[in-house]
């Protein structure tokens, strides 16, 4: 234990809220042109709060204010494969005058951390960093060797944060075969005799893409048939109403029967409006796993209102499911049509591993022992996360971010959305979870 820890006889669930709080006052938003705050200020405060308590934190700069810190815990058995628990310190950036309270302010009101960051997912950082200063601050240490990595610019795709560590530090998660991280462990509430808590075992892969059209430049006034701007826009009108096939990946199939059986009844993918009407909140996160998606986000073409310009471009998010990359691309070219050139701004894969193993165990072990209504299911999550860059690496990642909700909240709704908050009482009750966790993996 450090000489400059304060906190003896402070328990993980006593300093959680303060942790989590004032990690949301530390203005991370990432704007992806390294134009924000940065995260150099998260990576410090988090690597003091880890010294605090004996451990010897590394701060990795990809870029100017651009940081991650790295920690690693040895275990009471060193030979056994190492578990790496990451989070991402960035958020998405916010407009104050949207928001209930201050999205920095890390305001606590009607039993709830508000601020941005609060779900994504700065919440998981804080209950991470409570559970590991309280165990060694008692001297309990884990069964087996713990990286920890608190990691940059996951909002933009990672390449300043973890896809920085895999490249230029693989060393780091020597040893390392399995990951817990967000956008999983939450509750969905069938009724009170049953929780079902989704884990993230998939997720979609990305195309970003940048669609171009080429035409003729030329005087507003005049007939013109060769419209850059026509001829884009038809093609994206296209592309966004476009309904892709359903495709039930076997983690998609898992979830459906789980949640069935919860149910009482038969889910058919088939029949999407139906299915998803009885999925509450979290349909917004599953509806967009059953099939690819792409989305138009931006548009530009154009200087001047009496000139036609030459070129048109636009910006579209595209995911695929796992395994149907190739028909994803496919089903774009023959949308957008010969005219529209596609190319990639940011692509990467898809991720989806199985629902099994002891990590598996000890996740539904923790939950059980704090909710006796838990029940652990797979699911695949529609975005993307960190776990990408580590599975390069050989490491099995899963969503595991604890939170026993009310079922009121619209939990999946404030992902990246006005208003984000987390219940005081969730954050307390992953606390309790993860250190559970820790000792069963």
């Amino acid at each position: 234990m450090s000489d400059t820890d304060t906190t003896r006889g402070v328990t993980g669930e006593d300093e959680v809220v303060d942790l989590c709080r004032e990690l949301i006052r530390i203005d991370t938003s990432n704007y992806g042109d390294h134009s924000g705050p940065g995260e150099r200020a998260a990576a410090e405060y988090v690597a003091e709060k880890l010294a605090e308590v004996g451990l010897e934190p590394k701060i990795f700069e990809s870029h100017p204010g651009r940081a991650s810190t790295v920690a690693r815990i040895e275990g009471e058995d060193p030979s056994r494969p190492a578990l790496l628990i990451h989070g991402h310190t960035d958020v998405v950036p916010a407009n104050a005058d949207d928001w209930t309270h201050h999205p920095f302010s890390g305001e606590v009101a009607d039993g709830c951390v508000w601020g941005r960051g609060a779900v994504d997912m700065k919440d998981m950082d804080a209950m991470t960093l409570a559970v590991v200063r309280d165990r060694l601050r008692s001297g309990r240490r884990p069964p087996r060797d713990i990286v920890l990595a608190f990691l940059a610019d996951e909002e933009a795709g990672g390449k300043f944060g973890a896809r920085f560590l895999v490249d230029k530090h693989p060393d780091l998660f020597e040893g390392v075969t399995e990951a817990i991280s967000e956008v999983g462990g939450f509750s969905f509430t069938v009724n009170e005799q049953r929780r079902l808590y989704l884990i993230q075992t998939a997720e979609k892969g990305m195309h970003w893409m940048k669609l171009t059209v080429a035409g003729t430049a030329g005087h507003g006034s005049m007939i013109h048939r060769d419209n850059a701007i026509t001829e884009l826009s038809e093609a994206v009108a296209r592309l966004g109403r476009h309904k892709f096939p359903v495709r039930v990946t076997k983690t998609t199939r898992a979830f459906l029967d789980e949640l069935g059986d919860a149910l009482g009844t038969e889910l058919d993918p088939e029949d999407m409006e139906g299915t998803l009407a009885r999925l509450g909140g979290i349909a917004k996160l599953i509806g967009a796993t059953l099939s690819n998606t792409a989305n138009p986000t931006q548009l530009g073409a154009g200087y001047k209102v009496n000139v036609i310009p030459g070129e048109a471009t636009a910006h579209v998010d595209g995911r695929f499911l796992p395994g149907f990359e190739e028909e994803f691309l496919a089903d774009l070219d023959k949308i957008l049509g010969p005219k529209v050139r596609r190319e990639d701004v940011h692509a990467d894969k898809a991720v989806e591993t199985s629902f099994d193993g002891a990590l598996v165990d000890a996740m539904q072990s923790a939950l059980v022992a704090e909710d006796p209504a838990a029940k652990a299911i797979p699911y695949m999550l529609s975005g993307g996360t960190d776990a990408k860059s580590f599975d390069d690496l050989g490491i099995r990642g899963f969503g595991f971010a604890p939170l026993k909700l009310p079922p009121e909240l619209d939990f999946a709704g404030m992902f990246h959305g006005v208003d984000e908050r987390v219940p005081v009482e969730g954050l307390q009750f992953g606390v309790r979870v993860l250190d559970r966790f820790i000792d069963a993996s």
